[in-house]
Protein backbone atom coordinates (compact mmCIF):
# COMPACT_ATOMS: atom_id res chain seq x y z
CA UNK A 1 0.00 0.00 0.00
CA UNK A 2 2.42 2.29 0.88
CA UNK A 3 4.65 1.62 -2.00
CA UNK A 4 1.81 3.09 -4.23
CA UNK A 5 -0.02 5.70 -2.53
CA UNK A 6 -0.65 7.84 -5.99
CA UNK A 7 -2.19 4.48 -7.60
CA UNK A 8 -4.50 3.49 -4.67
CA UNK A 9 -5.72 7.07 -4.12
CA UNK A 10 -4.60 7.05 -0.60
CA UNK A 11 -5.30 10.13 1.89
CA UNK A 12 -4.00 11.06 5.12
CA UNK A 13 -6.53 13.30 7.16
CA UNK A 14 -4.93 16.15 9.14
CA UNK A 15 -6.99 17.15 12.09
CA UNK A 16 -4.57 19.24 14.32
CA UNK A 17 -3.87 17.39 17.14
CA UNK A 18 0.15 17.54 16.72
CA UNK A 19 1.72 20.19 14.18
CA UNK A 20 1.90 18.59 10.59
CA UNK A 21 5.59 18.27 10.46
CA UNK A 22 5.74 15.81 13.14
CA UNK A 23 2.42 14.27 11.25
CA UNK A 24 4.57 13.83 8.07
CA UNK A 25 7.78 12.36 9.29
CA UNK A 26 6.20 9.71 10.10
CA UNK A 27 4.66 8.88 6.25
CA UNK A 28 5.63 8.81 3.23
CA UNK A 29 4.31 11.30 0.64
CA UNK A 30 0.89 11.63 0.27
CA UNK A 31 -1.99 14.13 -0.30
CA UNK A 32 -3.62 15.52 2.69
CA UNK A 33 -6.81 16.45 3.84
CA UNK A 34 -7.91 18.89 6.65
CA UNK A 35 -10.80 17.58 8.13
CA UNK A 36 -12.77 19.20 10.93
CA UNK A 37 -12.77 18.80 14.65
CA UNK A 38 -15.97 18.67 17.02
CA UNK A 39 -16.51 22.16 17.91
CA UNK A 40 -15.89 22.64 22.00
CA UNK A 41 -15.04 25.84 23.36
CA UNK A 42 -14.55 24.65 26.39
CA UNK A 43 -12.21 22.09 25.37
CA UNK A 44 -8.63 23.73 25.83
CA UNK A 45 -7.35 21.79 23.17
CA UNK A 46 -9.66 23.36 20.59
CA UNK A 47 -7.41 26.25 19.74
CA UNK A 48 -4.37 24.62 19.36
CA UNK A 49 -6.11 21.92 16.72
CA UNK A 50 -7.26 25.14 14.83
CA UNK A 51 -3.88 26.84 15.34
CA UNK A 52 -2.12 23.64 13.85
CA UNK A 53 -3.97 23.38 11.14
CA UNK A 54 -3.44 26.86 10.19
CA UNK A 55 -0.33 26.68 10.62
CA UNK A 56 -0.21 23.53 7.71
CA UNK A 57 -1.56 26.00 5.03
CA UNK A 58 0.91 28.28 5.96
CA UNK A 59 3.58 26.03 6.06
CA UNK A 60 6.30 24.49 3.14
CA UNK A 61 4.07 21.68 3.03
CA UNK A 62 0.70 23.15 2.00
CA UNK A 63 1.05 22.33 -1.93
CA UNK A 64 0.31 18.69 -0.72
CA UNK A 65 -3.23 19.56 0.58
CA UNK A 66 -6.22 18.30 -1.73
CA UNK A 67 -8.75 18.80 0.62
CA UNK A 68 -10.03 21.47 3.36
CA UNK A 69 -13.18 21.21 5.35
CA UNK A 70 -13.63 24.46 8.39
CA UNK A 71 -16.44 25.00 10.19
CA UNK A 72 -17.40 27.41 12.89
CA UNK A 73 -15.27 30.14 12.14
CA UNK A 74 -15.03 33.02 13.69
CA UNK A 75 -14.43 36.65 12.11
CA UNK A 76 -11.22 36.68 13.82
CA UNK A 77 -10.10 32.90 12.82
CA UNK A 78 -11.73 33.51 8.77
CA UNK A 79 -9.42 36.95 8.56
CA UNK A 80 -6.29 34.67 8.94
CA UNK A 81 -7.93 31.68 7.04
CA UNK A 82 -8.42 33.98 4.66
CA UNK A 83 -4.84 35.47 4.76
CA UNK A 84 -3.38 31.98 4.45
CA UNK A 85 -5.90 31.01 1.39
CA UNK A 86 -4.03 33.96 -0.85
CA UNK A 87 -1.90 31.84 -2.83
CA UNK A 88 -2.10 28.87 -5.16
CA UNK A 89 -2.67 25.28 -3.57
CA UNK A 90 -1.77 23.31 -6.63
CA UNK A 91 -3.62 20.14 -5.59
CA UNK A 92 -6.54 21.33 -3.97
CA UNK A 93 -9.66 19.50 -5.19
CA UNK A 94 -12.14 20.59 -2.70
CA UNK A 95 -12.92 23.12 -0.05
CA UNK A 96 -15.56 23.82 2.35
CA UNK A 97 -15.58 26.52 4.61
CA UNK A 98 -18.14 27.47 7.41
CA UNK A 99 -18.70 30.93 8.81
CA UNK A 100 -20.01 31.14 12.18
CA UNK A 101 -24.44 32.15 11.57
CA UNK A 102 -24.34 36.06 12.57
CA UNK A 103 -21.18 37.03 12.02
CA UNK A 104 -20.36 39.96 9.58
CA UNK A 105 -17.31 38.95 7.72
CA UNK A 106 -14.69 40.57 5.43
CA UNK A 107 -15.51 39.61 1.94
CA UNK A 108 -13.44 37.01 -0.24
CA UNK A 109 -10.44 38.72 -1.13
CA UNK A 110 -9.54 38.65 -5.20
CA UNK A 111 -6.67 36.74 -4.41
CA UNK A 112 -8.54 34.28 -2.75
CA UNK A 113 -6.28 30.81 -3.44
CA UNK A 114 -3.88 32.73 -6.26
CA UNK A 115 -6.96 34.17 -8.14
CA UNK A 116 -6.93 30.54 -9.70
CA UNK A 117 -8.19 26.78 -9.00
CA UNK A 118 -7.69 24.83 -11.77
CA UNK A 119 -8.04 21.58 -10.52
CA UNK A 120 -11.21 22.30 -7.72
CA UNK A 121 -13.66 19.88 -7.75
CA UNK A 122 -16.40 21.19 -5.08
CA UNK A 123 -16.32 24.53 -3.78
CA UNK A 124 -18.90 25.12 -0.88
CA UNK A 125 -19.06 28.39 0.74
CA UNK A 126 -21.53 28.98 3.56
CA UNK A 127 -21.87 32.07 5.15
CA UNK A 128 -18.93 33.86 3.45
CA UNK A 129 -19.66 37.36 1.33
CA UNK A 130 -18.00 36.62 -1.96
CA UNK A 131 -18.44 39.44 -4.69
CA UNK A 132 -15.42 38.14 -6.37
CA UNK A 133 -16.21 34.69 -6.64
CA UNK A 134 -16.97 34.94 -9.82
CA UNK A 135 -13.36 35.60 -11.31
CA UNK A 136 -11.98 32.55 -9.52
CA UNK A 137 -14.87 30.49 -11.05
CA UNK A 138 -13.28 31.19 -14.41
CA UNK A 139 -10.13 29.32 -13.78
CA UNK A 140 -12.04 26.38 -12.15
CA UNK A 141 -13.61 24.68 -15.35
CA UNK A 142 -13.65 21.43 -13.46
CA UNK A 143 -15.73 22.22 -10.47
CA UNK A 144 -18.40 19.76 -10.33
CA UNK A 145 -19.94 20.95 -7.31
CA UNK A 146 -20.78 24.83 -6.59
CA UNK A 147 -22.36 25.75 -3.56
CA UNK A 148 -22.13 29.14 -2.16
CA UNK A 149 -25.21 29.83 0.64
CA UNK A 150 -26.41 32.44 3.05
CA UNK A 151 -24.40 35.01 1.13
CA UNK A 152 -25.05 37.97 2.46
CA UNK A 153 -25.87 41.27 1.14
CA UNK A 154 -22.49 42.65 0.50
CA UNK A 155 -21.49 39.75 -1.17
CA UNK A 156 -23.82 40.52 -4.15
CA UNK A 157 -22.49 39.18 -7.57
CA UNK A 158 -24.85 40.15 -10.61
CA UNK A 159 -26.48 37.25 -12.56
CA UNK A 160 -24.55 38.30 -15.76
CA UNK A 161 -21.21 37.56 -13.80
CA UNK A 162 -21.95 34.26 -12.67
CA UNK A 163 -23.09 33.27 -16.23
CA UNK A 164 -20.27 33.87 -17.33
CA UNK A 165 -18.40 31.82 -15.04
CA UNK A 166 -20.88 28.81 -15.72
CA UNK A 167 -19.73 28.87 -19.49
CA UNK A 168 -17.27 27.07 -19.10
CA UNK A 169 -17.91 24.85 -15.84
CA UNK A 170 -18.81 21.93 -18.69
CA UNK A 171 -18.72 19.36 -15.68
CA UNK A 172 -20.64 21.64 -13.29
CA UNK A 173 -23.61 18.62 -11.63
CA UNK A 174 -24.43 20.41 -8.79
CA UNK A 175 -25.42 24.25 -8.36
CA UNK A 176 -26.83 26.03 -5.12
CA UNK A 177 -27.26 29.64 -4.46
CA UNK A 178 -29.09 30.72 -1.57
CA UNK A 179 -28.76 34.69 -0.88
CA UNK A 180 -29.74 35.94 3.21
CA UNK A 181 -32.18 38.81 3.46
CA UNK A 182 -32.32 41.70 3.58
CA UNK A 183 -31.19 41.74 -0.23
CA UNK A 184 -29.98 43.62 -3.01
CA UNK A 185 -32.11 45.21 -5.36
CA UNK A 186 -32.72 43.61 -8.91
CA UNK A 187 -29.77 44.74 -11.51
CA UNK A 188 -30.73 47.59 -13.50
CA UNK A 189 -28.34 46.34 -15.80
CA UNK A 190 -29.01 42.97 -16.38
CA UNK A 191 -31.24 42.12 -18.81
CA UNK A 192 -32.71 38.31 -20.37
CA UNK A 193 -30.34 37.59 -22.89
CA UNK A 194 -32.32 36.17 -26.29
CA UNK A 195 -32.60 32.07 -26.96
CA UNK A 196 -30.09 31.77 -29.58
CA UNK A 197 -26.99 33.10 -26.80
CA UNK A 198 -28.11 30.64 -24.29
CA UNK A 199 -25.14 27.87 -23.67
CA UNK A 200 -25.87 24.14 -22.28
CA UNK A 201 -24.50 23.13 -18.69
CA UNK A 202 -24.27 19.67 -20.47
CA UNK A 203 -24.80 17.60 -16.85
CA UNK A 204 -26.01 20.15 -14.15
CA UNK A 205 -28.61 17.80 -12.36
CA UNK A 206 -29.10 19.60 -9.52
CA UNK A 207 -30.28 23.49 -8.96
CA UNK A 208 -30.76 25.34 -5.89
CA UNK A 209 -31.90 28.54 -5.42
CA UNK A 210 -33.12 30.99 -2.55
CA UNK A 211 -33.85 34.50 -2.56
CA UNK A 212 -36.25 37.46 -2.17
CA UNK A 213 -35.33 39.11 -5.58
CA UNK A 214 -37.21 36.30 -8.22
CA UNK A 215 -35.16 39.23 -11.09
CA UNK A 216 -32.24 37.72 -9.94
CA UNK A 217 -33.41 34.02 -10.81
CA UNK A 218 -34.99 34.78 -14.37
CA UNK A 219 -31.92 36.67 -15.77
CA UNK A 220 -29.81 33.68 -14.85
CA UNK A 221 -32.21 31.16 -15.91
CA UNK A 222 -32.36 32.92 -19.19
CA UNK A 223 -28.65 32.50 -20.02
CA UNK A 224 -28.76 28.80 -19.59
CA UNK A 225 -29.94 25.38 -20.67
CA UNK A 226 -29.99 22.55 -18.35
CA UNK A 227 -30.58 19.24 -20.32
CA UNK A 228 -30.27 16.76 -17.56
CA UNK A 229 -31.93 18.51 -14.38
CA UNK A 230 -34.17 16.12 -12.42
CA UNK A 231 -33.36 18.03 -8.70
CA UNK A 232 -35.14 21.65 -8.94
CA UNK A 233 -35.26 23.61 -5.29
CA UNK A 234 -36.72 27.25 -5.17
CA UNK A 235 -37.51 29.16 -2.61
CA UNK A 236 -38.33 32.52 -2.43
CA UNK A 237 -39.78 35.07 0.36
CA UNK A 238 -43.05 36.84 0.35
CA UNK A 239 -43.90 38.16 -2.64
CA UNK A 240 -47.31 38.12 -4.74
CA UNK A 241 -45.81 39.24 -7.65
CA UNK A 242 -44.41 36.26 -9.59
CA UNK A 243 -43.30 36.74 -13.35
CA UNK A 244 -41.33 34.02 -14.22
CA UNK A 245 -41.10 32.80 -17.47
CA UNK A 246 -37.59 31.51 -17.61
CA UNK A 247 -38.43 29.16 -14.84
CA UNK A 248 -41.35 27.84 -16.76
CA UNK A 249 -39.49 27.65 -19.89
CA UNK A 250 -36.75 25.03 -17.84
CA UNK A 251 -39.16 23.54 -15.80
CA UNK A 252 -41.06 22.57 -19.34
CA UNK A 253 -37.75 21.56 -21.10
CA UNK A 254 -36.60 19.29 -18.34
CA UNK A 255 -37.61 16.09 -19.46
CA UNK A 256 -37.59 14.03 -15.94
CA UNK A 257 -39.99 16.18 -14.53
CA UNK A 258 -42.46 14.71 -17.16
CA UNK A 259 -42.49 11.47 -15.52
CA UNK A 260 -43.50 12.72 -12.05
CA UNK A 261 -47.04 12.35 -11.01
CA UNK A 262 -46.68 12.50 -7.07
CA UNK A 263 -47.04 15.41 -5.23
CA UNK A 264 -46.73 17.01 -1.54
CA UNK A 265 -48.19 20.35 -0.29
CA UNK A 266 -46.22 21.36 3.01
CA UNK A 267 -47.91 23.79 5.45
CA UNK A 268 -45.93 25.48 7.79
CA UNK A 269 -46.16 28.25 10.56
CA UNK A 270 -43.99 30.58 8.52
CA UNK A 271 -43.36 28.96 4.63
CA UNK A 272 -45.66 26.60 1.75
CA UNK A 273 -44.12 24.53 -0.11
CA UNK A 274 -44.95 22.19 -3.16
CA UNK A 275 -42.68 18.85 -4.04
CA UNK A 276 -43.21 16.89 -6.81
CA UNK A 277 -41.98 13.16 -7.49
CA UNK A 278 -41.24 10.50 -9.67
CA UNK A 279 -43.93 7.29 -10.29
CA UNK A 280 -42.15 5.31 -7.68
CA UNK A 281 -44.75 6.82 -5.24
CA UNK A 282 -42.13 7.41 -3.03
CA UNK A 283 -40.02 10.30 -1.92
CA UNK A 284 -37.10 10.90 -3.67
CA UNK A 285 -34.65 13.30 -2.21
CA UNK A 286 -32.52 12.77 -5.25
CA UNK A 287 -34.95 13.80 -7.49
CA UNK A 288 -37.62 16.22 -6.96
CA UNK A 289 -39.00 19.52 -8.06
CA UNK A 290 -39.71 21.60 -4.69
CA UNK A 291 -41.15 25.62 -4.90
CA UNK A 292 -41.01 26.80 -1.48
CA UNK A 293 -42.56 30.61 -0.25
CA UNK A 294 -41.23 31.90 3.14
CA UNK A 295 -44.31 33.72 4.73
CA UNK A 296 -47.26 33.47 7.04
CA UNK A 297 -50.58 33.63 7.06
CA UNK A 298 -52.50 30.79 5.41
CA UNK A 299 -54.38 32.83 2.74
CA UNK A 300 -51.39 34.96 1.33
CA UNK A 301 -49.80 31.30 1.41
CA UNK A 302 -51.97 30.02 -0.46
CA UNK A 303 -52.51 32.79 -2.96
CA UNK A 304 -49.01 33.12 -3.78
CA UNK A 305 -48.30 29.35 -3.90
CA UNK A 306 -51.03 29.69 -6.77
CA UNK A 307 -49.71 32.44 -8.27
CA UNK A 308 -46.19 30.65 -8.37
CA UNK A 309 -47.69 27.66 -9.69
CA UNK A 310 -49.42 29.31 -12.83
CA UNK A 311 -46.52 30.86 -13.45
CA UNK A 312 -43.34 28.23 -13.18
CA UNK A 313 -45.39 24.87 -13.32
CA UNK A 314 -46.31 24.04 -17.29
CA UNK A 315 -50.05 22.86 -17.38
CA UNK A 316 -48.88 19.53 -18.89
CA UNK A 317 -46.55 19.14 -15.94
CA UNK A 318 -49.56 19.47 -12.98
CA UNK A 319 -52.48 17.68 -15.47
CA UNK A 320 -50.70 14.86 -15.09
CA UNK A 321 -50.03 14.21 -11.24
CA UNK A 322 -52.44 11.55 -10.40
CA UNK A 323 -51.60 11.65 -6.42
CA UNK A 324 -51.72 14.60 -3.87
CA UNK A 325 -50.74 15.03 -0.17
CA UNK A 326 -51.83 17.64 1.78
CA UNK A 327 -49.44 18.31 5.22
CA UNK A 328 -49.21 20.96 8.26
CA UNK A 329 -46.53 21.25 10.37
CA UNK A 330 -48.75 22.21 13.65
CA UNK A 331 -51.67 20.06 14.47
CA UNK A 332 -54.21 22.86 15.06
CA UNK A 333 -52.48 25.29 12.46
CA UNK A 334 -55.32 25.00 10.01
CA UNK A 335 -58.51 24.95 12.06
CA UNK A 336 -60.67 27.18 11.28
CA UNK A 337 -58.49 29.18 8.80
CA UNK A 338 -60.03 29.64 5.20
CA UNK A 339 -58.36 30.19 2.08
CA UNK A 340 -58.96 29.95 -1.86
CA UNK A 341 -58.51 26.11 -2.22
CA UNK A 342 -60.04 25.51 -5.72
CA UNK A 343 -57.39 27.85 -7.28
CA UNK A 344 -54.48 26.26 -6.07
CA UNK A 345 -56.06 23.08 -6.87
CA UNK A 346 -57.72 23.62 -10.46
CA UNK A 347 -54.70 22.80 -12.37
CA UNK A 348 -54.48 19.20 -10.73
CA UNK A 349 -57.05 17.64 -13.20
CA UNK A 350 -55.55 14.14 -13.36
CA UNK A 351 -55.62 13.67 -9.67
CA UNK A 352 -56.87 10.65 -8.49
CA UNK A 353 -55.99 9.76 -5.06
CA UNK A 354 -55.84 13.17 -2.70
CA UNK A 355 -54.74 12.58 1.08
CA UNK A 356 -55.70 15.57 3.82
CA UNK A 357 -54.88 15.77 7.51
CA UNK A 358 -57.94 15.42 9.48
CA UNK A 359 -57.66 19.07 10.65
CA UNK A 360 -57.30 20.48 7.05
CA UNK A 361 -60.55 18.25 5.71
CA UNK A 362 -63.53 20.59 6.99
CA UNK A 363 -62.14 23.81 5.56
CA UNK A 364 -60.82 22.77 1.93
CA UNK A 365 -63.93 20.74 1.26
CA UNK A 366 -66.11 23.06 2.70
CA UNK A 367 -64.28 25.93 0.41
CA UNK A 368 -65.22 23.16 -2.58
CA UNK A 369 -69.13 22.58 -1.49
CA UNK A 370 -69.38 26.58 -1.95
CA UNK A 371 -69.01 25.75 -6.21
CA UNK A 372 -72.03 25.59 -8.11
CA UNK A 373 -73.03 23.89 -10.87
CA UNK A 374 -70.57 21.97 -12.67
CA UNK A 375 -67.81 23.74 -11.01
CA UNK A 376 -68.13 21.11 -8.51
CA UNK A 377 -66.69 19.05 -10.94
CA UNK A 378 -64.29 21.21 -12.62
CA UNK A 379 -61.67 21.01 -9.92
CA UNK A 380 -60.65 17.76 -9.69
CA UNK A 381 -62.61 16.22 -12.01
CA UNK A 382 -60.93 12.74 -12.03
CA UNK A 383 -60.72 12.57 -7.95
CA UNK A 384 -61.98 8.76 -6.83
CA UNK A 385 -60.39 8.13 -3.80
CA UNK A 386 -60.22 10.52 -0.65
CA UNK A 387 -57.60 9.85 2.14
CA UNK A 388 -58.19 11.25 5.23
CA UNK A 389 -54.99 10.45 8.19
CA UNK A 390 -55.03 10.00 10.98
CA UNK A 391 -57.47 7.84 11.89
CA UNK A 392 -59.39 9.59 14.06
CA UNK A 393 -62.07 12.32 12.43
CA UNK A 394 -63.23 14.89 14.16
CA UNK A 395 -67.73 15.19 13.78
CA UNK A 396 -67.77 18.68 12.02
CA UNK A 397 -65.34 17.19 9.77
CA UNK A 398 -67.60 13.84 8.78
CA UNK A 399 -70.87 16.35 7.82
CA UNK A 400 -68.34 18.40 5.38
CA UNK A 401 -66.98 14.79 4.08
CA UNK A 402 -70.93 13.59 3.26
CA UNK A 403 -71.93 16.80 2.09
CA UNK A 404 -68.70 16.50 0.07
CA UNK A 405 -68.93 12.70 -1.45
CA UNK A 406 -73.12 12.99 -1.45
CA UNK A 407 -72.44 16.38 -4.48
CA UNK A 408 -70.03 14.62 -6.58
CA UNK A 409 -71.94 11.48 -6.39
CA UNK A 410 -75.27 13.73 -7.80
CA UNK A 411 -72.73 14.89 -10.38
CA UNK A 412 -71.69 11.79 -11.77
CA UNK A 413 -68.07 11.87 -10.26
CA UNK A 414 -68.24 9.21 -7.10
CA UNK A 415 -65.58 9.91 -4.62
CA UNK A 416 -64.46 6.95 -2.37
CA UNK A 417 -63.46 8.43 1.24
CA UNK A 418 -60.43 6.02 3.06
CA UNK A 419 -59.56 6.23 6.89
CA UNK A 420 -56.43 5.49 9.04
CA UNK A 421 -52.69 5.79 7.62
CA UNK A 422 -49.91 4.84 5.17
CA UNK A 423 -48.25 2.79 7.70
CA UNK A 424 -51.16 1.11 9.58
CA UNK A 425 -53.42 0.92 6.26
CA UNK A 426 -56.72 2.29 4.91
CA UNK A 427 -60.65 1.84 5.70
CA UNK A 428 -63.06 2.23 2.96
CA UNK A 429 -65.37 4.72 5.39
CA UNK A 430 -67.98 5.93 2.43
CA UNK A 431 -70.78 3.73 3.02
CA UNK A 432 -70.04 3.73 7.11
CA UNK A 433 -70.36 7.72 6.47
CA UNK A 434 -73.81 7.79 3.67
CA UNK A 435 -75.54 5.71 6.65
CA UNK A 436 -74.99 8.40 9.20
CA UNK A 437 -77.78 10.80 9.87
Amino acid sequence: MLASPRHLNLRLEYGGHRPISEVLDAWPVLPVTLIPTPFTPLDPKWGKRWYNRLTALQSEHYNRICEIQIFNLSISWWERFAAAMQKPFPELTRLEVWVDDGDEVAVLPDSFLGGSAPRLRELILVGIPCPSIPKLLLSANGLVTLSLEDIPDYGYFSPDAMATALKVMTRLESLKLRFCPPQFPPDPESRPLPPNTRFVLPVLTQLTFEGVVHKYLEDLLARINTPLLDYLDITFSGSLNFNLPQLHRLIGHAEEFKTFDYARLLIFDDAIQLDLHPKTGTVDDRRHLQLQINCEELDWQILSLTRLCSSSLPFTLTSALEALQIEEDDLFFLQGKDAQWQKLLDPFTALTNLYLPNTIALPLLSGLLELSGERVTEVLPALQNLFIYPGYLPENSQKAIKMFVAARRRSGHSVSVHCGSRSEGWSDITEDLASRD
